[in-house]
């Protein structure tokens, strides 16, 4: 490749420069992002001498070719986290979940109680977007005043009891789960966000299986992570 008086030189641009600084500095990261695509063979050349040769006229060439390539096929494509959710993505978390409530189960079976808080806890941590702000939780087995847990202090009282703030928590982690499946009626994908409904069935060591109705929002968050952040559950109604 040539030099990067010569790279600019491949496109001759008729259109007048903007000053606008930030229009400058915007232009100015993506000349350099495709100048150095350009150099595939060799990236590590690029030099901050190099930089400093951006001319005006040079940093306009390089928005009117970043705007050629923008619709370029998937192999020019950036690997920077762009936030967008799969449903591969999505089923895998559920999964996640199902395998987690597991885990906490035989955790309790096989250390007590201390041991499954302290799993719990981690499970919370990775899987919910407390960190985040309020979870919208609605347990499928809570009661008016605590309805709904909204921190996390609420949700792993839930899941494994044992806090005094809670009193009617008996932890619906520790009743001997064995398996979970997931079975979805729709799916919903919104960018970062995906809203799942549809059921959930426990089973537990005895072989007795728990449906029951559910609805969860999960989010991708800039770290690739991806956590819950609504997730409502009741007992299918039965009319009487």
């Amino acid at each position: 490749m040539g030099s990067a008086a010569q790279f600019r030189r491949w496109i001759r641009p008729s259109a007048r420069l903007c000053n606008a600084p930030f229009i400058r500095a915007t232009v100015q990261v993506h000349w350099r992002n495709l100048y150095l695509l350009s150099r595939r063979s060799a990236p590590r050349r690029f030099h901050a001498d190099q930089e400093k040769d951006m001319t005006p006229r040079s940093i306009i060439a390089a928005g009117a070719l970043f705007a050629a390539v923008a619709t370029a096929p998937a192999a020019w494509a950036s690997s920077t986290y762009m936030g967008a959710l799969t449903e591969a993505e999505v089923l895998a978390a559920q999964k996640a979940w199902g395998e987690a409530l597991v885990a906490i189960s035989r955790e309790h079976e096989a250390g007590g109680q201390a041991k499954a808080k302290a799993l719990a806890s981690t499970v919370l941590d990775k899987a919910y977007g407390y960190n985040l702000g309020p979870v919208l939780f609605k347990p499928t087995l809570t009661m008016a005043p605590q309805t709904f847990r909204t921190t996390k202090d609420g949700a792993l009282a839930y899941f494994v009891g044992g806090d005094p703030n809670y009193p009617n928590d008996k932890g619906f982690a520790l009743q001997g789960w064995r398996s979970v499946a997931i079975k979805n009626a729709a799916i919903q994908i919104h960018g970062d966000v995906a809203t799942t409904t549809g059921n959930v069935m426990i089973t537990d060591k005895n072989g007795n299986v728990t449906t029951v109705d559910k609805t969860w929002a999960f989010k991708k968050t800039d770290d690739g992570a991806i956590r819950i952040v609504v997730h409502h559950s009741s007992l299918p109604y039965t009319a009487k």
